[in-house]
C-alpha cells in the first residue's frame, strides 16, 4: 500500500512513523485508518525495525482526533445508516489501536500541541509518551455526544493516571495541560518543543541498541501483566523470558540477535 496520510522512515533500527495530515492537525479519517491498519499489520512481521517513534507532522499539533467532516461524508454516501455498519466502522478504528498495542516493537509517542480524542488514544496506547511543553491532552469523546469510553480509554487511562483522575477526564472532556499530564503520569518527560524529537529519537536509539528479542519479550511481559496477571503468573512469564534470553547469551546466539 502506498501511504498518503502517514509517512514511514527508518533510521537504523528505529522506525519513524509520522501522522501526515498537517492541514487537519493530523485528524484521523477513513484513509488514515486503513493505512495505519496496514502499517501496524506489517510491523508484526517486521524483523528489522526494533522501536517505533510516533509523531505528528506540522506545527499545530500531534493529532486532533477523528475527522468529523470525513465521518459526515461517509454517512452522506450511505444515507441509510445501520447499526451493523456503524459498529463495523468503530471496530475498524479500534483495530488500528489494537494492532499498535500488540506490535512487537516498543512504541514511543512524541506529542506536541493538540493530542485530542484519537490523539490522546495514540498517546496512552504507546509504551512511552514524551511531550513538549505546549502539549494539550483531552478525552474529547464525551464533548461530541459520544461515550467517554472509546478506543481503549476505559482500559488504559485509569491504569496510567488512576481511576478518579481518569473518570474526571472522561466525564468532563476538559483539557489536561502538559505540566499536569506529567504530574499524573500521562507522559514520561516534558521538553521544549524544539528538543522533543531529538530527545525521542535518542531514547528510541538507546532502546534499539538492545537485543531485539529482549525488547520483544520485555514488552510482552508488560502487556501480559497489564492484562491482569497475578504476581505468581507475572513471575512465571518473566522466568520464561529470562531463561530464553540467558540461553541465548550463553550459547552466543545473542550476538547474532543484536546484529
Amino acid at each position: 500500500m502506498n501511504y498518503e496520510t502517514i509517512q514511514f522512515d527508518v533510521d537504523g533500527n528505529v522506525g519513524i512513523l509520522t501522522l501526515n495530515r498537517p492541514a487537519m492537525i493530523n485528524a484521523i479519517n477513513r484513509q488514515m485508518t486503513d493505512e495505519l491498519v496496514d502499517f501496524w499489520q506489517k510491523r508484526h512481521e517486521d524483523y528489522e525495525v526494533r522501536v517505533i517513534l510516533l509523531k505528528g507532522n506540522g506545527e499545530r499539533g500531534f493529532c486532533s482526533g477523528l475527522d468529523l467532516k470525513d465521518i459526515q461524508a461517509m454517512y452522506a454516501e450511505s444515507p441509510v445508516t445501520t447499526a451493523s455498519g456503524t459498529y463495523h466502522f468503530q471496530r475498524r478504528l479500534s483495530l488500528m489501536f489494537r494492532l499498535m498495542r500488540s506490535a512487537p516493537q516498543p512504541v514511543i509517542a512524541a506529542v506536541h500541541g493538540a493530542a485530542i480524542g484519537g490523539g490522546l488514544s495514540f498517546a496512552y496506547t504507546s509504551d512511552i509518551c514524551l511531550a513538549s511543553n505546549d502539549a494539550i491532552f483531552r478525552a474529547q469523546f464525551i464533548n461530541l455526544g459520544a461515550g467517554g469510553a472509546d478506543m481503549g480509554t476505559s482500559y488504559f487511562l485509569w491504569r496510567i493516571v488512576g481511576l478518579r483522575r481518569a473518570a474526571e477526564m472522561l466525564l468532563t472532556g476538559e483539557k489536561v495541560m502538559a505540566d499536569e499530564a506529567l504530574r499524573i503520569g500521562l507522559v514520561n518527560h516534558l521538553y521544549p518543543k524544539e528538543e522533543l524529537f531529538p530527545a525521542a529519537l535518542k531514547m528510541a536509539k538507546t532502546m534499539a541498541s538492545k537485543s531485539q528479542l529482549a525488547l520483544q519479550i520485555t514488552k510482552g511481559a508488560l502487556n501480559m501483566a497489564l492484562n491482569g496477571l497475578n504476581y505468581e503468573d507475572a513471575v512465571r512469564v518473566e522466568d520464561r523470558g529470562q531463561a530464553l534470553l540467558g540461553l541465548a547469551m550463553t550459547s552466543g546466539i545473542n550476538t547474532a540477535i543484536q546484529k
